[in-house]
């Protein structure tokens, strides 16, 4: 699979809630930073998603998805019943075909 269909995977199961997908697009030693947090290990991530996500039931709509051999930058905005919450910039680092970081930026 190649880094941007990979990324759009990721997204893909946040949107669907399928935590199976997520765990195995995303590496052990997964971290994300964000400007509200930082997840520093895989399982936290997805525990986070799976029970305390404040707006579980939103769409990612990307807008421009651009990849570079382990290196992919989206821009997008997360959406709800029709709505922009925000819109947001993401930056992956892949390694084995796993998303190993992940920067988050939103406004």
């Amino acid at each position: 699979m190649d880094s941007a269909a990979l990324v759009r995977r990721y997204y893909d199961a946040l949107d669907e809630h399928d935590y199976e997908t997520l765990e195995a697009v995303l590496s052990p030693e997964f971290v994300q930073y964000r400007p509200d947090r930082t997840f520093e290990d895989r399982d936290e991530f997805i525990e986070f998603m799976r029970e305390k996500r404040p707006n579980p039931d939103t769409d990612h709509d990307l807008e421009s998805v651009i990849a570079e051999a382990d290196r992919v930058a989206v821009r997008g905005r997360v959406i709800e019943d029709g709505a922009t919450l925000f819109e947001f910039a993401d930056f992956f680092d892949l390694s084995a075909g796993e998303i190993r970081r992940l920067e988050t930026y939103s406004r």
